[in-house]
């Protein structure tokens, strides 16, 4: 499948890809202005918070004035429900989750929640229906599967139409890149549930895959054997993996806060929840923590993601 026939595919299910930069998901949404859309407007997945007013442009100008009909979320980590509150508040909508995420939801538990221990924010919203796998939920007219795909998230799902094979697989797989593999910085198995959430999407052969970053992509068989890869060298090597998580998470702070002071930045990168607690496995030794931490932030220096105002840290392309 080519592009052309990639966005063919996309026009006949009635669905509009917004893909976003960080902080955001991409928004994955049904009932457009498009020709062959059907069924009740639906956004699967919604950003970040600090986004949202965005979002809501995007997806008004998207629909063209219709009302959402319900919001979707593959999991609940900030990127991707950032903005359910904002949207639900604008179009009076129901939110649907992952099964094993609804009561932490309609409870509000910070603790079961990632956003504490993150260290990122997230307006609460409700929710009013729970996605179990195996069930099927209907998205512009058609319906789609539900399937769990831990590993990154434990809870997390993706969304299968099976007629035209196309998968909206949020963080479960990406074209080039591997999302971190959260239960590992807990001391928790995740490596292997990665392995099974990728099996699960080769049995699928999707023909399109719709990641939660990035453009949509048709080599499912290239990106899969690259996730493999990426998961045999994190497991091989698990410090490899705390710096590779502790430079995602430490960007996606950075790109909210734009420049910090490099010594609060690094004592942050030492002191967040999950950071601190993945820091505590991989290195014991205070001494050996400080610097690693501080060589994350050397590596992102030498990247060019960041740079240096004298003792201030500034996002690159930053004002």
């Amino acid at each position: 499948m080519d592009d052309t026939a990639a966005a063919a595919t996309l026009a006949r299910l009635g669905i509009t890809v917004l893909e976003r930069g960080w902080l955001s998901s991409n928004n994955v949404v049904f009932g457009g202005d498009l020709p062959e859309a059907r069924g009740e407007p639906a956004i699967v997945d919604t950003g970040y918070v600090a986004h949202a007013a965005q979002t809501l442009a995007l997806v008004q100008r998207t629909l063209g004035g219709r009302r959402l009909a319900r919001i979707v979320n593959t999991h609940l980590h900030s990127d991707h429900c950032g903005g359910n509150a904002a949207l639900q508040a604008a179009h009076g909508c129901p939110v649907a989750v992952p099964a094993a995420s609804f009561e932490a939801v309609r409870g509000w538990d910070a603790g079961r929640l990632t956003f504490q221990s993150t260290d990122q924010r997230c307006d609460p919203f409700p929710a009013h229906e729970a996605l179990h796998p195996g069930d099927e939920i209907e998205l512009g007219g058609r319906a789609w599967q539900v399937l769990a795909t831990p590993g990154h998230d434990p809870e997390a799902v993706v969304f299968f139409e099976p007629k035209a094979r196309v998968l909206i697989a949020g963080d479960a797989l990406w074209r080039d890149r591997l999302a971190i593999i959260f239960p590992e910085l807990v001391g928790e198995q995740g490596f292997g549930a990665a392995r099974e959430a990728l099996a699960t999407i080769e049995a699928l052969e999707p023909r399109l895959v719709i990641p939660g970053h990035g453009a949509p992509f048709t080599d499912a068989a290239a990106a899969i054997a690259g996730a493999r890869a990426r998961l045999d060298f994190f497991e091989a090597e698990p410090r490899r993996h705390f710096g590779y998580a502790t430079r995602a998470l430490a960007m996606f702070h950075m790109l909210e806060h734009q420049r910090r002071e490099r010594a609060a930045f690094e004592a942050w990168m030492l002191a967040a929840p999950i950071l601190a607690h993945a820091r505590r496995l991989a290195y014991p030794d205070a001494g050996e923590a400080r610097a690693a931490v501080h060589g994350a932030v050397e590596r992102l220096l030498a990247d060019g993601a960041l740079r240096a105002e004298g003792e201030v840290l500034v996002v690159a392309g930053a004002g």
